[in-house]
């Protein structure tokens, strides 16, 4: 078991120096970088979609899935830049992967730059790929214990996206005690619900980015 966590210590130490590469790229072209983060099927992809309309900012996207390119294909229909990266077998995306793909991205252009990590609440939350910050993403259908049961990922992340609020007469779904609970590991973290059908919550979600772009670029300024 030692030789285990200690290969994996290796293995992460060893792409904290990509994260580090990345995280100085992304301050130099003042660029906001966010992991988004959450189990398959919980809308982050939809997401993005919805964000286009109302960003007032330029944005492009890394998308992270194991197979196929689909995810990148429906952002592309909405006229979203979206780099595909198959992991062929591996749960999350590593900083040296997304630093690769960031040579094929105009960044002069770009204000926002998202990367839709693989499909997981767990190894992604482990993983630094030199983003600003996570944004974990939970939905209704999927139960209202997911914070306690992955709370490394909840902990971390700087805003909670609950998504397909519109299901909540039909699904059972405690939002009591998910808030409670995501309150308990992350005070502090502002916590979104977002109905992506009639848009409700993506303005402000809208918000919290452009808020955290300035904030960025005040700093760097």
């Amino acid at each position: 078991m030692s030789e285990i966590v200690t290969i994996q210590q290796a293995v992460m130490a060893e792409d904290e120096k990509y994260a580090s590469r990345i995280r100085r790229l992304m301050r130099d072209n003042k660029i906001l970088m966010a992991n988004i983060i959450g189990s398959p099927g919980c809308g982050k992809t939809s997401l993005l979609e919805e964000t286009a309309p109302k960003a007032d900012f330029s944005f492009a996207v890394i998308e992270g899935d194991l197979e196929t390119s689909r995810d990148a294909e429906r952002l592309a229909v909405k006229n979203i830049k979206a780099l595909q990266i198959n992991t062929k077998g591996c749960c999350h995306l590593e900083a040296h992967v997304v630093e690769k793909a960031l040579s094929s991205l105009s960044l002069d252009s770009l204000d926002v730059l998202f990367v839709e990590n693989v499909g997981n609440l767990v190894c992604p939350a482990e993983f630094d790929l030199g983003e600003d910050f996570k944004a974990a993403v939970a939905s209704t259908p999927e139960g209202a214990d997911k914070p306690l049961k992955y709370p490394a990922l909840f902990a971390q992340a700087q805003v909670v996206l609950l998504t397909k609020v519109d299901l909540l007469p039909y699904v059972r779904f405690d939002k009591e005690l998910f808030l409670r609970d995501v309150r308990t590991l992350n005070p502090k973290s502002p916590i979104i619900e977002l109905d992506l059908i009639s848009g409700v919550g993506v303005e402000e979600w809208v918000s919290f980015l452009s808020d955290r772009l300035r904030r960025k670029r005040a700093h760097v300024d």
